[in-house]
């Protein structure tokens, strides 16, 4: 079946089966399935929880054992890469497009958009209610608090946290 297939399937059906905290659950079970089918790639054991919105997945990459949160939406006009053991809390936000608004001369949405790609590396912890913005590379070990709004790289092993994200301190 094409990948168009799949998309609708996972938005009528598969996106409202219930989550449960396991990863065997028929749920987490179908739609890592139809994940599989629609992602760019998708590694083993992905967990994707309820309502988890991508459009079309088609420039979406996760790796090995990672998962996105509760009504999480990714925006990707532009491809994001995510890692593997990368753990998403719920609400999660992910853009990878914005608005121009270089010129004063005519209104900003007529200036069109730019699209960047959004990168999150291995072993990252991503809280609750995150914004990352377009652009974004979070490096490896990383953990973003929750509520924070990511508006500038993250350095390996890094916390951060606040609106915009800033270095808290890094692991030891």
């Amino acid at each position: 079946m094409s990948r168009k297939i799949w998309v609708i399937i996972y938005y009528v059906f598969g996106q409202y089966f219930p989550s449960r905290y396991s990863q065997t659950s028929l749920g987490c079970r179908l739609r890592r399935f139809l994940c599989g089918r629609i992602f760019k790639h998708a590694g083993k054991m992905i967990d994707i929880r309820h309502r988890v919105r991508f459009g079309d997945g088609s420039r979406l990459s996760i790796g090995d054992y990672s998962g996105i949160g509760d009504d999480s939406i990714i925006v990707n006009n532009a491809d994001v890469t995510i890692g593997n053991h990368v753990m998403m809390a719920s609400q999660l936000l992910i853009l990878t497009n914005t608005h121009n608004y270089d010129r004063r001369d005519i209104p900003m949405r007529l200036q069109g958009a730019v699209s960047e790609p959004v990168t999150l590396e291995d072993d990252i912890w991503i809280g609750s209610r995150v914004i990352i913005l377009p652009g974004i590379t979070i490096g490896t070990g990383a953990i973003v608090a929750a509520g924070a709004v990511v508006t500038k790289d993250v350095p390996p092993y890094a916390i951060v946290g606040g609106v915009p994200a800033k270095v808290i301190k890094y692991r030891e």
